[in-house]
């Protein structure tokens, strides 16, 4: 197997690492954040603007594609990165969190999931192969394979079938990747196992076993208070290895990030700056606001001084909170530009900390700055 994750350098206080993703589309500095593009767009932003924000790769949703328009008119149109006008790395999800989020209209099954479509109510059945399929259409660079998410809490009964409904469709999923010619595409096996220690050290174990090209850490911020994701980090990424990356799926806030990092996880993706960027939300060095609210009427300062982004550069408060409350369109382009770029700049600060070896230091500034 060709190497895909280089380690560039190791927090000496933490379990913090500063990384090399390489892809066939050039190598990726990691901690990395993903923004999301779950229906082939970022909302509200051009990719032209994401990829000006610094973003090398984004996160596509295999379901929502298969849906609409299709994976057939997106292979005709060549690929997802042409369709979109994106010529970075893209990373499209299984299909798997529609498993736990879509659950009153799907049956687990052993060969896969029933599902009832969300727009039309039309059956859909969804394997591991199916899934491997629609990402090939998509022609994704980093693809996962279908997996089971547990939601919490869940029982010890229900952890054990369905990791190990997760494991079976990991071999079945790797099986078919064999037999195909993936071009140089990773594809990434995702570790389960509910809030048990046991199950997420095991799950961990039997997918590394297979060898896959990188991990998720999947089932985590489903609603379990953070103590115990934290906890199932420590317990599982210890399983696993050093020179593959591993990717914490939908996690988080700023502080979320922070403290996987610190406990070695290399990618991330989340809604939460474009999401809430759409309901006014705004991430800062300080802390998040609320543009609505009315002490920001007569506001003229930028949503966060120590931001250099367009959006700050150029509008104050007032005016932003102006447009969200007359419903004016222009404030989801210029929130979600905000949030993405302090998350994205933040991702940068926590890779420039690890490579002067300063990471706890920066840590400790960070949450110094928030309480202040």
């Amino acid at each position: 197997m060709l190497p895909v994750f280089k380690i560039l350098k190791k927090d000496r206080q933490t379990e913090a690492r500063w990384g090399l993703l390489l892809t066939r589309r050039g190598a990726v500095e990691t901690p990395v954040f993903m923004p999301v593009a779950t229906g082939g767009t970022v909302k509200a932003l051009p990719p032209e603007t994401v990829a000006g924000l610094s973003a090398r790769v984004i996160l596509a949703n295999t379901y929502h594609l298969w849906l609409r328009p299709g994976p057939e008119i997106i292979r005709r149109a060549g690929g997802l990165h042409r369709f979109m006008n994106w010529p970075r790395v893209i990373l499209t999800d299984s299909g798997g969190f529609q498993v736990f989020s879509l659950a009153p209209l799907r049956e687990i099954l052993e060969d896969g999931v029933r599902f009832r479509s969300h727009l039309d109510g039309a059956e859909l059945f969804l394997t591991p192969e199916k899934s491997l399929e629609i990402q090939e259409a998509l022609d994704a660079d980093l693809r996962m394979v279908l997996d089971v998410c547990l939601p919490y809490p869940s029982s010890r009964e229900e952890a054990e079938r369905f990791t190990a409904l997760t494991h079976y469709w990991a071999e079945r999923s790797l099986k078919w990747w064999k037999k195909r010619d993936p071009r140089g595409a990773l594809l990434l096996g995702i570790v389960q196992g509910g809030m048990f220690e046991d199950l997420r050290r095991q799950s961990a174990r039997t997918l590394v076993s297979l060898e896959f090209e990188g991990y998720a850490l999947g089932g985590l911020s489903v609603g379990e208070p953070k103590e115990t994701m934290w906890r199932m980090l420590e317990v599982t990424l210890p399983e696993l290895p050093e020179d593959r990356p591993r990717y914490l799926m939908g996690v988080g806030t700023p502080e979320d990030i922070l403290e996987a990092v610190a406990r070695g996880v290399d990618m991330f993706d989340c809604v939460l700056p474009t999401r809430n960027a759409r309901r006014g939300t705004v991430f800062t060095s300080q802390g998040t606001f609320h543009i609505r609210n009315a002490p920001y009427k007569e506001d003229f300062r930028p949503l966060d001084p120590l931001c250099d982004c367009y959006t700050c550069r150029h509008y104050t408060r007032a005016y932003l909170r102006h447009l969200f409350q007359a419903g004016e369109l222009l404030v989801y382009y210029l929130l979600t530009l905000h949030n993405l770029a302090f998350y994205l700049r933040f991702m940068r600060e926590i890779r420039k900390a690890l490579r002067e070896g300063r990471f706890a230091a920066f840590r400790e500034e960070f949450y110094a700055r928030k309480g202040a």
